[in-house]
């Protein structure tokens, strides 16, 4: 069996279980704990500190060369572990990769390199992997991103999805583009709900009183909320927060919600204890395959949420060119293909889509079976319509907005 299409459903399961820690930073408890370690570390939340100047942004790259290493900071089970791709990235440019698993929640990692990068020394990484969200605010605010020249990445010019050519936390990609993403979207039942669920309101429907599974991440909560109250996430205040908070609580009064759940939401909608549910795209995806369930998942009329992991290189950097290598590597369509087929998220490049279903048509068995589901899937790559109703979490720049935020929306999971 190739590597590349492994169904083996505990390493599905596995998957599904360890991406939970890419989500703890952005859960209360984790926006909280961001704040205090943001002013142990010296980075309070009242402004911009450091932030590159034009100068600096311009200069970045002259006089840069290729010195053939990259050191690769990545989450785990986020590549294949036999690492093809690098094989092959190495064989045609010279360039050793070497790939460490050291991230594994967002608050702990950007703690642990701010004392290194404030006093502008490398961190040892010359590539790293990072979540929108508060602490993607901060690095870029703080100066401590490189600014990427897009000259020297033309495969992702060429191949990225639109979407993620307007990315509202990274507009025009300064900084960073896609490793991968994910959708918060509807989940649910088809044994228990006859009717098809379209609208973010059909988590409002007394029908399903006491059925009804919500998250206990507040971003994600928040994102529904405002969505379902015809707010738009990216540049809203305190002001949209209060209205999404208290069509929330509603929901929460008219004894709808059983639960705000984590991860274990799939268990109780596999249980039957809830029919629907927010639901993460790859969750619902990788359960259906490894448990054979039938569990529908929907993007609603009013909007969901996507969530990107982003390819960066901090500002220290010991060899930038040979990562900007790297990442121009990755979006092409072979390599994009061979990543989604193994890790199951959404794919930037839209045209890998094809190369699976090409790559499927040599395969027989299961691993045909696998990689035709892949390329099928809609969780995996969403079409434009799909796209134009995803948005972006609620950004912050600073420790006090995200205080702020968690103020107004913490009461609805922890009381």
């Amino acid at each position: 069996m190739s590597p590349r299409t492994t169904t083996d459903p505990t390493l599905l399961r596995g998957l599904t279980r360890r991406r939970l820690g890419r989500r703890d930073a952005l859960r209360a408890g984790g926006l909280s704990a961001l704040g205090a370690a943001l002013a142990a570390c010296g980075v309070q939340g009242t402004g911009r500190p450091q932030e590159l100047t034009a100068t600096e942004m311009a200069t970045f790259w002259d006089g840069r060369k290729q010195n053939g290493r990259v050191d690769f900071a990545n989450w785990p089970l986020y590549m294949d572990p036999s690492k093809p791709e690098l094989a092959r990235f190495t064989a045609r440019t010279g360039i050793q990769v070497n790939y460490q698993e050291v991230i594994q929640e967002m608050g702990p990692w950007f703690a642990k390199v701010q004392p290194q990068l404030s006093a502008k020394r490398p961190i040892d990484f010359d590539l790293m992997v990072i979540t929108n969200g508060i602490q993607f605010g901060q690095f870029r605010a703080a100066g401590f991103l490189a600014p990427l020249d897009h000259t020297r990445i033309p495969n992702f010019t060429a191949n990225a999805a639109e979407k993620y050519t307007r990315e509202s936390f990274d507009p025009a990609n300064v900084f960073s583009v896609p490793w991968a993403s994910g959708i918060t979207g509807i989940a649910y039942d088809p044994a228990r709900i006859k009717r098809p669920i379209t609208r973010l309101a059909d988590l409002w429907d007394p029908e399903f009183k006491g059925k009804v599974g919500m998250m206990s991440d507040v971003s994600e909560l928040a994102n529904f909320g405002l969505l379902a109250a015809g707010l738009t996430p990216a540049g809203s205040g305190e002001a949209e927060w209060t209205k999404a908070a208290a069509r929330l609580q509603q929901q929460k009064d008219a004894g709808l919600v059983r639960n705000y759940y984590e991860q274990d939401y799939l268990d109780a909608l596999g249980k039957g204890e809830i029919w629907i549910s927010q639901a993460w795209s790859g969750d619902i995806f990788q359960k259906n395959i490894s448990d054979g369930t039938n569990l529908r998942f929907v993007i609603p009329q009013e909007g969901g949420t996507i969530w990107t992991d982003n390819l960066a290189i901090p500002i220290t950097a010991a060899n930038p060119v040979d990562a900007l290598m790297l990442i121009d590597f990755f979006y092409e369509i072979e390599n994009a293909a061979s990543l989604a087929s193994y890790i199951n998220y959404v794919c930037p490049v839209p045209a890998a889509r094809e190369r699976i279903r090409k790559d499927a048509a040599e395969l027989s068995g299961d691993d045909r079976t696998a990689l035709q589901e892949v390329a099928a899937s809609s969780l995996v790559f969403p079409s434009d319509a799909d796209y134009e109703r995803l948005h972006y979490y609620v950004g912050f720049d600073t420790a006090e907005e995200q205080h702020d935020f968690a103020r107004v929306f913490d009461p609805i999971v922890l009381t």
